[in-house]
């Protein structure tokens, strides 16, 4: 009842929470203020400004769902978020904590862009420093002009610039993450996906291990959103969660396997860096014809999508960080009898404190472990 003590009590304490929340960030920003000076400070603290925007706007999606004013198309997503939520909880084994129970509208269509860099003449990122987290690969942005003013600022340094838009994140469970409008605009399966894909981050999070951790919530995405699916009764979406997940992979291994080729044509110059620069891009130049040809209609592109996809050491160092080695994944799924629970249990249990995560994967998987 909206106007009992006990709704009254939930009402205070969403704006008690509300409140500390926005404390939190508050305390942040007197943190960083006496950084504001510094490039990295401003940052912060814009930052931390958006990160209170965010939750200030958060609405209970139990409430949305409940509201008969709202569309019926956007309380039956939201009804599909609360139960992936469920489902990751207690059917795979997901820390799902109060993640996704409340909705945002940040009213734009793009949360973030994701700006990252590299080299041309080598396949090595360039890095961007951070308190607490160090050096990353990437840095986010919500000041949109700013993200385009520092992609222009790595070409003209002359390194790759791969600049795109991110809907959603997760704060690692440090914070109650909403679910976003920007989210919200995903179809059910990859609504779905998305989902269980940042409550495995919310679960397990390695330390200075980007590809595993972007690659292993990527496996529990598909493989957990498809069993739900399945779940409900609705084997097409269920379908749909498979067939998408086919296409991630065969993408995967081109993005790997064009690495690899990267890797043999700059070793093939190893004093020369001009010589590397045209033997990379030759390599690229093959390979943007093997994505038009062979790889395009294996996945379902249309020809336009080869032709327009972008092609350099910034967007493909990305690409791997969201896909490396996803085979290894599905042969421990398969080894624990395709249950999704039993799978993220045993690779939490494989990768924990593992300098290289994969090799420990590899080894259990060869050893029959």
């Amino acid at each position: 009842m909206a106007g009992s003590p006990r709704a009254a009590a939930r009402a205070r304490g969403r704006a008690i929470a509300r409140r500390v929340a926005l404390g939190l960030l508050g305390t942040l920003a007197v943190a960083v203020a006496g950084l504001a000076s510094f490039p990295t400070g401003r940052y912060l603290l814009r930052a931390a400004w958006e990160e209170g925007r965010i939750l200030a706007r958060r609405r209970p999606i139990a409430a949305i769902v409940a509201d008969s004013t709202v569309p019926a198309a956007t309380r039956a997503k939201l009804r599909l978020v609360l139960d992936a939520r469920r489902f990751a909880a207690d059917s795979i084994g997901l820390r799902a904590g109060e993640s996704f129970t409340l909705y945002s509208d940040i009213g734009r269509d793009t949360l973030v862009l994701v700006l990252s860099g590299a080299r041309r003449d080598t396949l090595a990122p360039y890095t961007w420093w951070f308190p607490i987290v160090g050096r990353v690969p990437y840095k986010g942005f919500f000041a949109f002009d700013a993200a385009r003013h520092a992609k222009a600022d790595l070409l003209d340094a002359g390194l790759d610039a791969y600049l795109r838009p991110s809907p959603a994140f997760s704060t690692l469970g440090w914070f109650n993450d909403p679910l976003l409008n920007t989210t919200l605009r995903e179809d059910a399966v990859d609504l779905a996906n998305t989902v269980v894909h940042e409550l495995t981050h919310n679960t397990f999070y390695a330390s200075g291990q980007a590809a595993f951790n972007e690659s292993f919530a990527s496996f529990v995405g598909a493989r957990g959103s498809a069993w739900l699916f399945r779940a409900r009764g609705d084997s097409t979406a269920a379908a749909e969660a498979d067939r998408r997940w086919g296409q991630e992979k065969r993408l995967a291994a081109f993005w790997t396997a064009l690495g690899r080729s990267l890797d043999s044509a700059y070793a093939a110059h190893p004093a020369d860096s001009t010589a590397r620069v045209a033997a990379r891009d030759s390599v690229y130049r093959a390979a943007r014809a093997e994505l038009a040809t062979r790889i395009a209609p294996e996945v379902g592109a249309p020809p336009t999508w080869a032709a327009r996809v972008q092609l350099d050491n910034a967007s493909l160092l990305a690409r791997l960080t969201y896909g490396r080695d996803l085979p290894v994944f599905d042969a421990v799924w398969e080894r624990e009898g395709r249950d999704v629970r039993r799978t993220v249990r045993r690779v939490i249990e494989l990768a924990r404190g593992k300098r290289d995560p994969f090799a420990a994967l590899r080894a259990a998987l060869m050893n029959r472990r």
